[in-house]
């Protein structure tokens, strides 16, 4: 263990990353994992209970729904949406927003004022509400999706490494740096980059889980991925229709939406503790 950095000896940090390691194989092994084809319908075993209930099929361990797809296939299979949707938008919202961001608390003024005010009329629509607008505008796909949790959710990254920026800027190596003839550009990614750079991946694994939660909102409204693709929020809002008689179809897409939404939380946090110094220093003491 010792040999191990600083943040992989975190309890959470090795969680979130198991976690996140099972989503992973589920996600690029979904074919091989996924016992059937996750949109083959078998009428003859329409509500069939998961494997250990009495009536169960050893064919679908987890069940069918109301058209006879097998239920753990379309879990597997809707991993690859949740993880593509996680990965990528958080990505685009971490660089939109961390350019901001540092454009912001680097030159200050009216730079700093004009961008504040940008994210003030941002963050002042409702993340979900400003989300299913911009669907509306782009129309369903995966690809929208993506662009509408990254034109929403940037402003997340661009609040928070702004004021981390301010404290860097400060710095008296950034000053030295500024004497020297560094440039603009080379300042930043030199000087102050590097000391955001942990925030910024705490931020941008947090930043995941949201993703997910926001993909599987839009899917329930039928407004992501297509009827022919499984995903989590599209199964749950099939399941509804059948709660009563198979609870376990509802039960089962909540249940991988909260495991890989925690995961995530719970790797950004262990990330947090062991990266922030500020954190590690007052633990210490």
């Amino acid at each position: 263990m010792r040999s191990l950095p600083l943040w992989l000896r975190s309890g959470r940090v090795q969680t979130g990353l198991v976690i996140i390691f099972i989503l992973a194989v589920c996600a690029i092994f979904a074919p091989y994992l996924a016992p059937n084809d996750p949109n083959e319908q078998n009428l003859l075993s329409i509500l069939t209970p998961p494997v250990w209930v009495d009536g169960g099929d050893a064919m679908f361990p987890l069940g069918t729904d109301s058209l006879g797809r097998c239920v753990l296939s379309r879990l597997i299979f809707g991993a690859r949406v949740a993880l593509t949707v996680a990965f990528t938008a958080s990505i685009g919202a971490m660089i939109i927003g961390a350019f901001f961001a540092h454009v912001a608390g680097y030159f200050g003024g009216w730079v700093d004022w004009v961008i504040g005010r940008i994210v003030e009329i941002w963050l002042s629509f409702p993340p979900v509400i400003l989300s299913l607008i911009l669907m509306v505008g782009l129309g369903t796909g995966l690809r929208n999706v993506v662009l509408a949790i990254i034109l929403v959710d940037w402003t997340r990254f661009c609040r928070v490494l702004r004021s981390e920026v301010i404290v860097l800027r400060r710095r008296d190596y950034v000053s030295a740096a500024q004497l020297v003839g560094f440039s603009h550009w080379r300042t930043i990614t030199r000087e102050i980059l590097p000391g955001t750079l942990p925030l910024l991946i705490t931020l941008m694994s947090l930043e995941m889980g949201v993703a997910i939660i926001v993909e599987a909102i839009l899917s329930f409204v039928g407004m992501s991925v297509g009827s022919e693709t499984a995903a989590w929020g599209q199964m749950i809002a099939d399941a509804r229709q059948n709660i009563y008689e198979a609870p376990f179809n509802l039960i089962a897409p909540i249940f991988a939406i909260f495991f890989a939404v925690f995961g995530f939380n719970i790797l950004g946090d262990g990330l947090r503790r062991t990266l922030d110094t500020r954190l590690t220093q007052t633990e210490r003491t």
